[in-house]
């Protein structure tokens, strides 16, 4: 048997492999098309204090390798959150871990405060904690205007970190110069771990109407096309920081799940390819144990940050 189980901060996760917040809806819209159970956690779609319905379309556009979104946190708003899908986390068979993000920073305190308030409704443990969403390029008011400026992203955290207990994760923007400035920034805000990466600022062009493909522009690419530039970005905030890092960015296969696990990632998000596959994420858990029996190693533990280095750069 092999060991899949782990902590960060002082919740234990059944293993290491979640699914990325605005890949599984709320949660429970996938219990009937999903092996829920086998996940080390949910990360719900992002939550702000009022609803948003979000950019108008077109929103969404395939890519050769991923997609690009910008669908602007369209959410139903944290009151009605709590009243129609808190309850329901009961039922998922694992933990949740509760995306949250705000235009203003007060906004991402009340959302929190709200949540707090509401912990009797649902199970001892199953609220694993919280993924603060500093990172979106898709929205005029905080996004990327909060998770570029390392004191904003600080600021955020800190204010958070002083209202709950539960684990506290702050996602991280790849569009800046030096990534590990804000992991330290939000390790330094109370982080007990830091999620990288969101997606990267891009385009798409209709060639025959000379018109952009999204209505707003510009948008979100995620998907197999960025998971080097990915991994090269976990790398640097793994150098950076002591707390935990969780890799996201194309991972679709086992294989890319060790890569991550190997440069340093505690655990990994699984994101885009949930639109292909709902199951791909299960089917990650699943491989990880047997690459790992395969390999007569005892736990997944194992292959954090086992990564050999050519000798110049293990004497750095």
């Amino acid at each position: 048997m092999v060991d899949q189980s782990f902590r960060i901060g002082n919740v234990e996760f059944r293993n290491r492999v979640f699914v990325a917040s605005g890949t599984f809806g709320y949660g429970d819209e996938v219990i009937d098309i999903a092996e829920v159970s086998k996940l080390g956690a949910i990360v719900t779609k992002s939550i702000t204090a009022r609803p948003r319905a979000g950019n108008p379309p077109r929103r969404i556009v395939e890519t050769p390798c991923g997609m690009l979104n910008s669908i602007g946190l369209a959410n139903m708003g944290v009151a009605k959150f709590i009243n129609e899908k808190l309850p329901a986390l009961r039922n998922l068979g694992t933990k949740t871990i509760i995306s949250i993000a705000g235009s203003t920073v007060d906004e991402y305190a009340d959302v929190v405060d709200q949540l707090e308030s509401a912990e009797q409704d649902v199970p001892e443990g199953w609220i694993a904690g919280y993924e603060l969403n500093v990172s979106c390029p898709n929205v005029k008011e905080g996004g990327l205007e909060f998770g570029t400026n390392p004191r904003t992203v600080e600021k955020i955290t800190r204010l958070v970190r002083e209202r709950t207990r539960r684990l506290l994760i702050t996602k991280l923007t790849p569009n800046v110069t030096k990534i590990g400035d804000i992991a330290c920034a939000a390790e330094q805000g109370g982080a007990d771990a830091v999620s990288a990466i969101n997606t990267f600022i891009g385009m798409a062009v209709n060639v025959h109407e000379r018109v952009p493909r999204l209505s707003t522009v510009t948008g979100g690419l995620s998907g197999p096309a960025i998971k080097p530039i990915a991994l090269a970005k976990v790398y640097e905030c793994v150098q950076s920081v002591k707390i935990p890092v969780i890799g996201i960015g194309g991972i679709t296969t086992v294989n890319d799940a060790i890569e991550f696990l190997l440069v340093g990632a505690w655990a990994v998000q699984v994101g885009t390819t949930n639109f292909v596959d709902p199951n791909a994420a299960p089917s990650i858990a699943d491989g990880l144990a047997a690459y790992c029996e395969q390999m007569g190693i005892a736990s997944v533990g194992e292959l954090v940050g086992a990564l050999s280095l050519p000798g110049d750069l293990r004497s750095r």
